[in-house]
């Protein structure tokens, strides 16, 4: 098994979020000791896509420049964690009732068409299928699947869109409202955690 681990929040080691998708990781190796664990974080810097970016990933450029060469081989390393992958734990934490902005970034980043998703007669397939994606989901105040929940549901969106369709939530939300109410509920979502 091989195990992308992504954190994002800025958080540092008061992370809610990083210490639910820690535990993840453990459950998972646990069960399987001889996974095989990449680990990136995210908050140390993830390139937004930009026009230099399109003419350099989108374009295909017949001689790239050695500036568009390395925007090419950023985009290409994200996405081969991905596609090298069997599960991705991802931690989201909640900012302004949305991702964070890096994590929006490594998302735009692996959004690749003809590479990650394609475009058919039937409408978009998703080309990163068989994967599993747990979702360690932190938000002081914004209830996970409530109306105000812009996260939650974009990331399951573009995860299902890049053919990522078995996606798991461990939910820690009204941290800021019940903090042990919170995490009991996390703990409860990761025992129920199949590895």
């Amino acid at each position: 098994m091989n195990i992308l681990h992504l954190d994002s929040a800025i958080t540092g080691d008061a992370s809610v979020s990083r210490k639910l998708t820690a535990e993840a990781v453990a459950k998972l190796t646990a069960a399987h000791p001889d996974a095989r664990i990449t680990y990136r974080d995210l908050n140390m810097g993830v390139p937004a896509i930009d026009t230099e970016w399109f003419h350099a990933v989108r374009m295909t450029p017949e001689n790239p420049s050695p500036k568009q060469l390395e925007l090419i081989a950023t985009s290409d390393a994200y996405l081969k964690e991905v596609q090298d992958a069997d599960v991705l734990v991802i931690g989201l934490p909640v900012y302004n009732f949305n991702l964070p902005a890096q994590l929006k970034n490594w998302l735009d980043q692996i959004a690749r068409a003809g590479i990650s998703f394609r475009y058919t007669a039937e409408g978009p397939e998703g080309l990163l299928k068989g994967k599993r994606a747990i979702i360690a989901y932190a938000a002081a105040g914004t209830p996970m699947g409530s109306e105000m929940d812009h996260a939650s549901k974009y990331l399951r969106h573009m995860l299902g869109f890049l053919g990522i369709t078995d996606v798991t939530f461990i939910p820690a939300d009204g941290l800021a409202l019940d903090r042990d109410a919170a995490m009991t509920r996390a703990q409860q979502a990761l025992e129920e955690l199949a590895a």
